[in-house]
């Protein structure tokens, strides 16, 4: 049954002939319906942000809301949670505070409150932006929705901000995991001397956006370059954290985590990888690994899983892929 304070301000909205916050609680009616797997109700709701609906007399005076993305932003089901993933210590008690806040969002607004749902992810590229936004999506069980810049990106005036406000219009529908990948892309300082007045106007446009967005919408951006974003975009995200490279101690326990999902053991030459490894990203860590992996496949039986990793170190070493910290 839909929550009784939107029920409310639906009636109240309506009758004080507010559109934009009829509109808002409407589709925050939606949003709760499908959360509940009621979509039979949920999808009629949805008939009334449309514009037949004001042809039959709805007289709601609602814009229209967006019923595809058109290619702006591609859906996946997250298959990661934050289990799966490496994570500082600080970093994944600041996630797990923000995805309680949204599973338990009914007793914050008893109290006149709302989850934090904005998450900005800093740091250099593979560490694990990508993969965090997606394990908050598993943990709260929602749809990722990722933006793809190559068809929000317009060339004519304007065009830009028209696509990204019907993404988020179209996001404002439901619950879902909105994310924004390298981020800095539509969200640049305002005041660079290198762009023109165009990125400008996207900035604003998203900026006040973002600020429409129902705490159900859990926006994540990330960026490997925090120094180009607008001072105001840095506002509007309640939770900032930092990604770095993993330590030795992460590399120990990616390793351990590797030989457990295998049924293998590296033994004493675990210890030299860990130390070659370091200054490894994630992602190159986890690239060796699946060499690693292939060649183990490949060997069959006869496969030495310590022979091969050392073996593979040195071919590392030689393509110049190991770096020294």
């Amino acid at each position: 049954m839909a929550r009784s304070d939107l029920l409310i301000n639906l009636v109240k909205a309506g009758s004080g002939g507010d559109q934009v916050g009829f509109r808002r609680t409407l589709e925050a009616l939606v949003a709760e319906e499908r959360g509940l797997q009621h979509h039979v109700i949920a999808n009629q709701l949805a008939t009334f942000l449309e514009p037949s609906a004001q042809q039959r007399g709805g007289g709601s005076g609602v814009a229209a809301m967006p019923t595809t993305l058109e290619g702006l932003a591609e859906q996946l089901e997250p298959q990661r949670r934050l289990s799966d993933l490496v994570l500082p210590e600080l970093v994944q008690s600041t996630c797990a505070e923000l995805i309680e806040e949204q599973q338990r969002a009914d007793l914050l607004r008893s109290h006149a409150l709302e989850p934090r749902h904005r998450l900005l992810l800093l740091g250099p590229p593979g560490n694990g932006k990508t993969s965090l936004a997606e394990a908050v999506a598993g943990e709260l069980g929602l749809p990722l929705l990722r933006i793809r810049y190559e068809a929000v990106v317009g060339s004519y005036l304007g065009e830009t901000a028209t696509r990204l406000a019907r993404v988020l219009d179209h996001a404002r529908s439901r619950r879902c995991v909105l994310f924004f990948d390298e981020f800095d892309a539509v969200g640049k300082a305002r005041g660079d001397q290198q762009e023109t007045g165009e990125i400008k106007r996207v900035v604003n446009s998203l900026l006040m956006g973002i600020d429409g967005l129902p705490s159900y919408v859990v926006v994540v951006a990330a960026t490997n370059h925090g120094e180009l974003l607008d001072r105001a975009v840095w506002r509007r995200f309640q939770v900032r954290v930092e990604l770095p490279p993993p330590s030795e101690s992460d590399i120990a326990t990616w390793l351990a985590r590797f030989e457990g999902a295998l049924g293998i053991k590296l033994g004493q030459v675990s210890a030299s990888i860990r130390e070659q490894l370091v200054g490894l990203s994630f992602a190159e860590l986890e690239e060796f690994c699946l060499d690693v992996h292939r060649r183990i496949v490949l060997d069959g039986v006869s496969a030495k899983p310590s022979t091969i990793a050392r073996r593979l170190l040195k071919v590392w070493d030689e393509r110049g892929k190991l770096r020294k910290t």
